[in-house]
């Protein structure tokens, strides 16, 4: 085993952090995959109103940015014809432009613009009954990419310039860990560990003054097992050792096969997501440049000439001991 820690610990933590508290769990559905909240519960604490403002917050993030719902945002920008401006509100303001930063920062790798890739592929809202041929590949990379798209961030105006589809799967889940973790903090649980379907965040200390510790997917028996310590920090993994090869490389327009599990150890659950969808995407030498020059935390299990070969990034390092 071992061991990841930070660096420094958040010493405004501890104005709100109090002993002996009992550890509750919330949970429920959302975005297709579970949601799950642990948490240290403060005084007064009703379980049933959170629960009720966790499941509203998910409800109206996915109302936004659902790549499922044809009634959501998303949705109508997706059907909407070429030359429309949309006014985005602050939560899909926010996703967009972290998303068109790391598309930029990833030369592509990561593209919130390549839904109609996604989508002959069988990863959207209707399943496909057979492989995507050559021709229709060159289609949807036509009418795809995030170069396409004219965002104005002084008005928060996105403008469909005709046959785009966005697809945010691969950040608004980080983002939705973001935003529930802000919620508990607003309603006076400081301290927590938020997941959707396997992108945690941490905030703040366990009532026995342990951090939230969560273990990466490690599915490969050769690499040993590897716990992070999520003290103000959040964790995404991507890759194909649950779900096969769903990740589609927005520049050739087909599924990566060589990202076993890549995770992302970030500040930010919304980065964390999208940095590891990007890191995925990439070679395993393109990933580890990239992951140096945006110094990201990264534990990432590749397939090599038939191995699967580990590599650590030097931030994560920093943080790493044997147990």
């Amino acid at each position: 085993m071992r061991l990841a820690v930070p660096l420094e610990i958040d010493a405004a933590c501890f104005a709100t952090w109090r002993q002996g508290l009992p550890v509750i769990e919330l949970g429920g559905q959302t975005m297709g995959t579970s949601w799950r909240v642990r948490l240290g519960a403060p005084p007064g604490f009703d379980r049933a109103a959170v629960q009720r403002a966790i499941e509203a917050r998910l409800e109206d993030i996915l109302a936004q940015m659902s790549h499922w719902r044809a009634d959501s945002l998303l949705g109508r920008f997706n059907r909407a014809p070429g030359g429309e401006w949309f006014t985005l509100p602050p939560d899909f303001a926010q996703v967009m432009e972290a998303a068109l930063d790391v598309a930029e920062r990833s030369a592509g790798a990561f593209d919130p613009a390549a839904g109609a890739l996604v989508d002959i592929w069988g990863h959207g809202p209707v399943p496909a009954t057979a492989p995507p041929t050559s021709a229709q590949i060159v289609q949807a990379r036509t009418a795809s990419g995030f170069v396409r798209l004219a965002y104005d961030a002084n008005t928060a105006r996105l403008c469909q310039p005709g046959g785009v589809r966005l697809d945010l799967s691969g950040i608004a889940k980080g983002f939705a860990v973001d935003a529930v973790a802000a919620l508990l903090a607003e309603r006076g649980s400081e301290h927590a560990l938020v997941e959707i379907g396997g992108e945690l965040a941490g905030r703040g200390l366990k009532p026995d003054g342990e951090p939230w510790w969560v273990d990466l997917e490690t599915p490969d028996a050769t690499a040993a097992p590897f716990r992070i310590a999520l003290h103000q920090l959040a964790v995404a993994t991507s890759g194909d050792y649950v779900r096969g090869l769903h990740t589609i490389d927005p520049r050739s327009g087909l599924p990566v096969e060589h990202a076993m599990a890549v995770s992302v150890v970030h500040t930010s659950a919304m980065l964390a997501d999208a940095w590891a969808t990007a890191l995925s995407v990439l070679p395993p030498i393109a990933m580890q440049a990239a992951a140096l020059r945006e110094n990201l935390k990264v534990r990432a299990l590749t397939r090599l000439d038939g191995k699967v070969e580990e590599w650590i990034s030097p931030a994560l390092a920093s943080m790493t001991a044997a147990d």
